[in-house]
This record gives structure tokens, C-alpha cells and sequence, in this order.
């Protein structure tokens, strides 16, 4: 008895699963008589000849008219400033004087701090006597050299010295120079990191200077768009917290792909006149390659690709046909058609896998593009 009730129990579990995977895909031929409203999309019923047994299914379809398409590049990228460099001295000592003030704009060449430089001052103006001395006596010997009163040996030797002395006022010139700390270009003074009487050195920052007008805006692209993106492509770009949509022009590309992340680097400039834009602000970048006028796009859920390649279904007298077709440029939500299909021609984007030659189907929708 045990042998046969084991045996009727495992009948009865496989016919339960039979049950389970069939039950869905019959259901709708039951459910579907008896009804007067229509079937939901994709859905099968039977048509006005339910006599002869033919199944009907309701689709979606989209009516094919001329489109434009536009092949988008989407990336992430960082603004930076045009310029920008942390001061500092190129020698040591005691800071004796600082002339900016935080947070404001500075002229190339304006003297932003001064380091002690009293005892080279000092000297210059030992030189700068030794110089006055030296050339009273190189023109005096001049003039004996030309009446032949001394030896052209001994003119020489004068000459030297007053050479020896013009080039030690200019090391110490050179020296005094180093002691003021001048800005290299037009910006926006930072926040000074030192106070007056300070010791400094050479390796230590005083303020960071930052040009922000124009902008630079850095990111990467994919390495198959190394032809497309060149020297004054026009990208739009976003900031967080703004709904404007700033426009930029490609002035460098990196000419080395990465090797670690197989991207190239790409900078743009953004003008920034008005300076709304701070550097280090992350942007969402936008790059428009390709725009194709009066073309044939559908969308993608209505492809179906095979080991032939690929095809649609249209809808011809109340019927569903196949259609081989060449696609081209692609979309997050279109495709191109480049052979296959024509303007008028009736898509049917809903039910596709359940479609077969010659199938009667229902239009529910009809969508224009």
C-alpha cells in the first residue's frame, strides 16, 4: 500500500506543476469568452470569425513619419579655474609687510607682500658707490688711452672692475627682487595663510591667487569618440543647484588614451564673464554628435533581432507582417531605420514576440511620432 499511495502522490505533484506552467499561458483563451469589452494589449481573443477558430491579438501601433535624431554623449566633468597657483617667496626672512586684502581682485604685477630686505639694500648702495668711483676712473683712463698716455692693459684692467661691479648690482637688484612677492596675473586673492612678522621661506604658502574668468571645464569620453570630439566642439554642460544650461567650446584634447580607464581627456572653455560659475563645481556634461534630418525612428521595444539579423512587424489590412530592416543610429529610446520600412507604414510596438506571419491582430492605440 505504501508503494501506491508514494506512486499516486508523485502523479498528483507533477500533474500540480503541469497545472502551474500552462495554466498562464491558456488562461487568456478562457477568460477571453463571454467578454464584450475589449482584451488589454498584447492579449489574444477571438475575432468576429471565432467560428473558424483564429486567434485575434490587440496591439500597440506607432505610425512611422519623418523624424529627426540626435546622437547624444553623455559625461561628468569638473570646472576649474583658468589659472590659479599658491604664492609664495623665493627666499627667506621675516615678512615686514602684506598689501592685499582677502577675498579681493589684484592686477598682474601688484606687490602682495615684503620680506626684510634692509641689509641688500645695504648693499646696493655700497655697489652703486663703488659703480660712481669706477666709471669716473674708466673715463679718465678712456681719455689717456686715446692720447696714448697709458697702455691698452691698463684701460682693460679698470674696464673689468667697472663690468665686475655692474654685475654685482644686479645680483643684488636681482636678490631685492626676490623679497617682494608680486602677483603673476589677474585673479581673485585667496585667504592669506601668514601674518606680518611671519618667517618664511620658499617652501612655505602665503595666499592662493585664482583667475575665474573664463572657466575650464575638464571630463573624459570614450575612446571610440577620439574623431569626433576636436578642437571647438560645442558642449552644454549643468551645475547642481542651477537649471541653467551653460555652453562651452572644446580648446584641448588629450592626445593619449588612458590606459586604466580607456578615456581621453577633454577641456573646454566657458567664457564666465559675469563669474556666476565658481571653480570646483561638479557639471554634468552633454555632447551632441550626430543630427540626422527626415529619418525613419521607431522605437526600440519594437526590434526583434534574429540570427539573420533583425525585423519588425507591421500591420497591413488587419494583419501582422514581418519586415527584415537595416538599423543604424541608436537612442536610449529610438533606433533608425536605414532599409525596411517607409513613411506611412504602420509599426506594431506591443505583443511582438506573440506575432507571426499573417496573424489578425486589433489596434488598440495608434501613436504618431
Amino acid at each position: 500500500m505504501n508503494k501506491k499511495f508514494r506512486a499516486i502522490l508523485t502523479v498528483l505533484i507533477i500533474l500540480v506543476f503541469v497545472i502551474m506552467i500552462f495554466y498562464p499561458k491558456i488562461k487568456p483563451l478562457f477568460s477571453s469568452k463571454g467578454e464584450g469589452g475589449p482584451a488589454p494589449a498584447g492579449q489574444m481573443m477571438r475575432g468576429p470569425g471565432a467560428g473558424s477558430g483564429q486567434p485575434v491579438l490587440n496591439v500597440s501601433g506607432f505610425l512611422i513619419a519623418p523624424a529627426q535624431m540626435n546622437e547624444v554623449i553623455k559625461s561628468s566633468g569638473t570646472v576649474l579655474p583658468d589659472e590659479e597657483v599658491e604664492l609664495s617667496f623665493e627666499t627667506s626672512g621675516k615678512i615686514v609687510a602684506i598689501y592685499f586684502t582677502e577675498g579681493t581682485r589684484v592686477k598682474k604685477g601688484d606687490l602682495l607682500a615684503k620680506v626684510n630686505d634692509k641689509p641688500l639694500q645695504a648693499q646696493l648702495l655700497k655697489l652703486q658707490a663703488q659703480k660712481k668711483l669706477a666709471e669716473e676712473k674708466e673715463f679718465r683712463q678712456r681719455s689717456l688711452l686715446e692720447k696714448d698716455a697709458i697702455s691698452r692693459e691698463s684701460y682693460d684692467q679698470i674696464a673689468t672692475e667697472l663690468q665686475a661691479i655692474e654685475a654685482d648690482v644686479l645680483l643684488i637688484q636681482a636678490r631685492i627682487a626676490e623679497t617682494e612677492l608680486r602677483a603673476p596675473f589677474d585673479g581673485i586673492i585667496g585667504l592669506r595663510l601668514l601674518s606680518e612678522g611671519s618667517y618664511t621661506s620658499p617652501s612655505t604658502k602665503i595666499v592662493r591667487l585664482v583667475k575665474t574668468s573664463p572657466l575650464k571645464i575638464e571630463f573624459s569620453i570614450a575612446e571610440r569618440y577620439a574623431n569626433e570630439i576636436r578642437k571647438g566642439f560645442p558642449i552644454e554642460f549643468e551645475i547642481d543647484g542651477n537649471s541653467t544650461v551653460f555652453r562651452a567650446s572644446v580648446y584641448a584634447v588629450d592626445p593619449k588614451v588612458d590606459i586604466n580607464t580607456r578615456t581621453i581627456g577633454v577641456r573646454a572653455m566657458y567664457p564666465n564673464s559675469r563669474e556666476e560659475l565658481k571653480p570646483g563645481r561638479f557639471a554634468s556634461i552633454t555632447m551632441r554628435l550626430t543630427q540626422i534630418e527626415n529619418t525613419i525612428a521607431i522605437p526600440t521595444e519594437a526590434i526583434i533581432p534574429e540570427m539573420e539579423g533583425e525585423k519588425v512587424f507591421l500591420y497591413k489590412a488587419g494583419k501582422a507582417f514581418p519586415v527584415a530592416v537595416a538599423t543604424g543610429l541608436r537612442t536610449e529610446a529610438l533606433i533608425q531605420i536605414k532599409e525596411g520600412l517607409q513613411f506611412g507604414d504602420t509599426l506594431l510596438t506591443s505583443g511582438v514576440l506573440q506575432l507571426r506571419q499573417g496573424l489578425p491582430v486589433v489596434l488598440d492605440t495608434l501613436v504618431k511620432n
